[in-house]
């Protein structure tokens, strides 16, 4: 990480980092920061495609009920690392030089990404070894993360930092989908591709990152927090985790939301980040800079950033759902096609972050934030309500245009409102601030897996059991049987589904249920059309739950935004104070400089 000549424990000024030619370097830093975050994101749906490939390839049933928790992991494991780690990245980046915790982020993605594809081990032992080692490609991405905001925003003039910061959200929003076609494409030829990848993005982003990008940002003097990040790691891995496994069944139960240890790992992770708070207001260099929050533009946009996550954090998961599980295999897709589909046809929802998430974020340098952020998430509202009474087997048009609308409105408003918490931060604590925006961004995505899982569970269980049995039995299922097969927990078909097998097939086949039935039967009930129009009803029903759910959040975003104020740029009071000032009528300058400086125009803090 090269930086200019600099005495010891002197900082790099960032106009003398950049005079030789700052339009070039502002290029490069978004450039490389693009690619970074783009490679980490595909690397995150890439995943969930290939799923049904990786467990042939490790040779595991994911969905026996011994193994589900390795596909747990393997999906939500990635996100909990980066949820926990990227604040603490993010201030030791503000402490240590940012471009040097960036770069140690591609080097350490990459080189994990290499060690996935390599493993030699197969059933729980090779399962075991992908969760570890995409658990440290998470600690790369985090590092990823916590600083790519940060070294755009001392990059970038701050009325150019829209147009900026939109491209890098455009990369991190589209690269989730991006990553479903690509590992549609290559999972089917070797399941290790999914993991190689990256790699050559990443040898090219590190050498890159270590030959042209510059620290030009101010770093501050400061002690680790060790009780802050020792408590905030602790709280967020034991609430998180409790909701990764509130999902799986437990007992009698569809869900583990009466599971003693899932209630014990919610309830202690809320007290000890309760603690935590009490912990970073004592410290003398906190972790966590609760002071910020005091910054109107800053809490406002973090809390519609949380709302819009939460919102938007389940949906990838239920519209590859409804796609896979029911859409495709009604207008003649074999179940073994469907996760390459899925990715193609949601291509729409891509299209619109491409197109608004840049333009919104110009239009924000001029105009600030709060129109384009509270409309963004009133049009996402909208968008969830029109596919609330899309019936379940929708004609595509419709669909897709809902999708475009949907992506529109989610890229005008992820782009200036992550402009606007980055302006508002002063110099010395972007690293921080950023690592706090992903933290919420990250939690509210799994929080929102949660909750999505849950509200399509709650629907399916009312009507799915009594729906499954009359079918079962009505294509000579003995009722003994049939009544076996309804009473399973319907996250077995979520996640048959999700993984692009026949739900049938995985219900029926351990049973040996389909060899006491003629074949013509068998043939019907493991056909494409058996099992979507069986489940049609049922999940229309946790639909309405989960986009229910998905309207409030968004439009509780859409207030918070609107509360954020008029356009606000942090101001060092260093920047228009004049040098020395030789009388008290400089004196009264420098006074009335420095109170200018507390001020934003047309915003404030709250």
């Amino acid at each position: 990480m090269r930086t200019s000549e600099e005495a010891p424990g002197e900082q790099v000024s960032e106009a003398a980092a950049r005079s030789d030619n700052p339009d070039h370097y502002k290029w490069i830093a978004l450039s490389n920061t693009t690619i970074g975050i783009l490679m980490v994101t595909i690397s995150g749906s890439i995943t969930i495609i290939s799923l049904p490939d990786i467990f042939r390839g490790i040779k595991l049933n994911p969905l026996t009920s011994a193994n589900t928790s390795y596909l747990l992991w393997l999906l939500m494991g990635f996100l909990l690392v980066t949820a926990v780690l990227v604040v603490s990245f993010g201030r030791i980046g503000d402490m240590y030089g940012r471009v040097k915790m960036y770069n140690l982020g591609f080097a350490v993605f990459t080189f994990f990404s290499i060690l996935l594809s390599i493993t030699w081990m197969t059933g729980t032992d090779g399962a075991l070894w992908l969760i570890i080692m995409r658990i440290f490609q998470g600690v790369g991405g985090a590092f990823l993360f916590a600083n790519s905001s940060a070294i755009l925003t001392d990059a970038f003039p701050e009325n150019e930092r829209g147009l900026a910061l939109g491209i890098n959200s455009v990369a991190a929003i589209a690269g989730s989908f991006i990553g479903l076609i690509v590992g549609g494409l290559l999972s089917p030829i070797n399941w290790r591709l999914v993991f190689l990848v990256s790699v050559p993005f990443g040898v090219f982003g590190t050498i890159w990152a270590y030959l042209k990008l510059v620290d030009t940002g101010k770093r501050s003097e400061a002690h680790i927090d060790w009780a802050g990040n020792i408590s905030f790691a602790i709280g967020l891995v034991s609430l998180l985790t409790g909701i990764v496994y509130s999902i799986q069944p437990y007992g009698g139960h569809t869900m583990g939301w009466t599971n003693p240890g899932v209630i014990a790992a919610i309830a202690g992770g809320v007290v000890t980040l309760i603690a935590f708070g009490v912990i970073e207001t004592r410290s003398p260099d906190p972790m966590f800079r609760l002071h910020l929050f005091k910054i109107r533009a800053f809490s406002a946009g973090n809390i519609a950033g949380l709302l819009g996550a939460l919102g938007r954090g389940g949906l990838q998961f239920i519209l590859i759902i409804w796609l896979q599980g029911i859409w495709l295999p009604q207008h003649g897709y074999n179940f073994e096609r469907t996760p390459l589909w899925a990715g193609i046809y949601m291509i729409p929802l891509t299209v619109g972050f491409l197109v608004a998430g840049p333009i919104s974020g110009i239009l924000s340098d001029r105009f600030g934030a709060r129109p384009f952020a509270t409309g963004g998430m009133i049009g996402a509202a909208v968008s969830f309500g029109l596919l609330e009474v899309l019936p379940i087997n929708f004609g595509y048009v419709w669909f897709g245009l809902i999708l475009l609308i949907m992506g529109l409105s989610m890229g005008v408003f992820g782009s200036p409102n992550r402009a606007a918490v980055m302006n508002s931060l002063p110099p010395d604590q972007r690293g921080a601030g950023a690592g706090m925006m992903t933290t919420f961004q990250n939690a509210a995505t799994v929080l929102s897996i949660g909750v999505f899982f849950t509200v399509i569970i709650v629907g399916l269980s009312s009507t799915l059991p009594s729906h499954l049995y009359q079918g079962l039995t009505a294509n000579g299922v003995p009722p003994a049987a049939a009544h076996q097969v309804a009473s399973l927990p319907p996250i077995s078909s979520l996640f048959s589904a999700l993984l692009g097998y026949n739900p049938i097939q995985q219900l029926l086949g351990p049973s040996g249920v389909l060899h006491h039935v003629s074949a013509a039967q068998a043939a019907h009930l493991t056909g494409r059309s058996f099992f979507p129009q069986l489940i049609s009803s049922p999940f229309g029903t946790g639909l309405h739950y989960a986009f229910d759910f998905a309207i409030v959040a968004s439009l509780v975003a859409a207030v918070a935004s609107w509360l954020r104020g008029g356009k606000y740029y942090h101001r060092q009071e260093a920047e228009l104070v004049m040098a020395e000032p030789q009388a008290a009528g400089n004196d009264a300058m420098a006074t009335t400089a420095r109170s200018a400086a507390a001020r934003s125009a047309g915003g404030d803090e709250a």
